[in-house]
């Protein structure tokens, strides 16, 4: 029987860091790599037109728990030639949830389901244009047992909490994700983290962490983030790498260096970095309104405002000096007025030579931790990350070369995250690919104009159906709910 699909004139990158080869790759009728190198007779042929076919990029930070309900065809992610998502971050995750109860976080989600089976059925009808493999977020956990009540946990509620990760875990969840830098995480202990990891450590599963501080106590927050990794018996991901704020630049080495110190000493470890030196997130989640950072507050544009949408795309800094506010004034006008509470800021924070550093380290991958929320200008991270970091760090700057940026985006994140039979080019794995052009791959999405696709993706199969072609999205819903280890 002949090949479906017989994808011709290749330059192959397998996923695995080692040199790239000329051939062709056969995908059979199970949407599986059939043959690589000499290909037969197929249905039908694509020219690849001398381009690098490499594994489809692995999103490992992504927030589009609510776009796989809402807005399946994920067109922001398939135009950076990525085919899997790792969802549930920052311990905001669409499970566990009452239905009919809308959430009150990024997701923008009103469920009808109550577990993860659930979720996964809901996402499956909506025929995603990605697959995906979900974390269970902690603080989606605490607030369904305990509301945002800043306290320790009683013994009754934190069995509840472990019960409902023991059941993510069992029903395919491929770890346990916190977000320490907000409520209602920020209230726990790391005695209660620990103790809720441990439930994932016979499942196998990733302990991955938005750790408690990313600025002046960074380094404690790395010690916090090993010692629940140590004492839960779990590997550690950490989420977003960065030293944020202007007297913390430089940290990021030293930071490393504990994590490789870590290594050494026989843990688990790997992280993820977005490329870009600012961040972006829920605004009332960074200030104290009694007393807002003026430090903080000058370095936020408003990426979505929902009470005063005309301020989308400003500094908060500029809008503070037209309207003859302090700094202060203007963070609680923002924040206190109607639905203030669902602005979402972006914070220039970071310093270039830090992603620089994370991006050469061996053991980071690449997450954009983009929102895809529908209105305002959302961070460009969302349209241009793995472009990015493939025109601007490899080709321009050569901070990493192809083989080893393609393994960290492909075979690093399916191997951490259990993706199994997925992340190289090699027969018997899932047809996820992307067609890429080299010496032209980049971002274009821009602050002031994000939502714009990179150029140089030629085509992106998942599950070895053609999603996009050369700027064109087929529409074909071909993406999969993945379950942890099974691929």
């Amino acid at each position: 029987m002949p090949l479906r699909t017989a994808i011709r004139d290749l330059v192959i990158l397998d996923g695995n860091g080692g040199p790239a080869v000329a051939g062709d790759v056969g995908i059979d009728d199970e949407g599986r790599i059939a043959e690589v190198g000499s290909v037969g007779a197929a249905a039908s042929d694509f020219d690849g037109e001398g381009m690098t076919l490499a594994p489809g990029f692995v999103d490992v930070h992504a927030h589009d728990d609510g776009a796989l309900v809402n807005q399946p065809d994920l067109g922001f992610k398939l135009s950076q030639g990525c085919t899997s998502l790792v969802i549930g971050n920052c311990g905001f995750s669409a499970f566990p949830a009452v239905p009919g109860r809308p959430s009150r976080d990024l997701l923008g989600l009103e469920p009808t389901w109550s577990d993860l089976d659930g979720f996964g059925r809901v996402v499956q009808r909506g025929r995603p244009a990605c697959n995906a493999v979900a974390l269970v977020g902690h603080n989606t956990v605490r607030s369904l047992v305990m509301g945002t009540e800043r306290r320790e946990p009683g013994g009754d509620e934190l069995a509840a909490m472990a019960g409902h990760v023991r059941a993510a875990m069992s029903q395919g969840a491929c770890g346990f994700s916190t977000g320490l830098a907000y409520e209602p995480g920020r209230f726990s202990r790391t005695e209660e983290l620990i103790e809720l990891a441990r439930h994932v450590a016979p499942f196998g599963g990733v302990y991955a962490t938005h750790m408690r501080n990313e600025g002046d106590r960074l380094l404690q927050s790395v010690d916090e983030a090993l010692q629940i990794s140590a004492e839960a018996g779990v590997a550690l991901q950490i989420s977003h790498h960065k030293a944020a704020g202007r007297r913390n630049w430089g940290r990021v080495s030293e930071s490393l260096a504990k994590v490789d110190a870590a290594i050494a000493a026989g843990a688990d470890v790997t992280l993820d970095v977005y490329p870009y030196t600012a961040g972006s997130g829920p605004m009332i989640q960074y200030f104290d309104l009694d007393d807002p950072d003026p430090e903080l507050a000058a370095a936020i544009r408003l990426a979505s405002c929902p009470a005063f949408p005309e301020l989308q795309g400003r500094m908060l800094a500029d809008v503070a000096a037209e309207h003859g506010m302090s700094l202060a004034e203007s963070v609680r006008h923002v924040l206190t007025a109607p639905h203030g509470d669902r602005t979402i800021c972006i914070q220039f924070l970071m310093d270039e030579a830090d992603v620089v550093a994370n991006l050469g380290h061996g053991a980071v991958m690449i997450g954009s931790d983009g929102i895809p929320d529908r209105k305002g200008l959302p961070h460009p991270r969302l349209y241009g990350t793995f472009p990015k970091v493939l025109g601007r760090y490899v080709r321009t700057q050569g901070v990493l070369t192809l083989p080893e940026a393609v393994r960290r985006m492909t075979s690093l994140p399916c191997d951490r995250f259990g993706l199994q039979g997925r992340g190289r080019v090699r027969p018997g794995d899932w047809a996820d690919l992307v067609l890429f052009d080299p010496a032209v791959v980049a971002d274009t999405a821009t602050y002031d104009d994000p939502r714009r696709e990179a150029v140089g993706i030629g085509a992106v199969w998942v599950n070895g159906e053609l999603a996009l072609v050369k700027g064109r999205h087929t529409g074909a819903g071909a993406g999969r709910l993945l379950r942890f280890g099974t691929g």
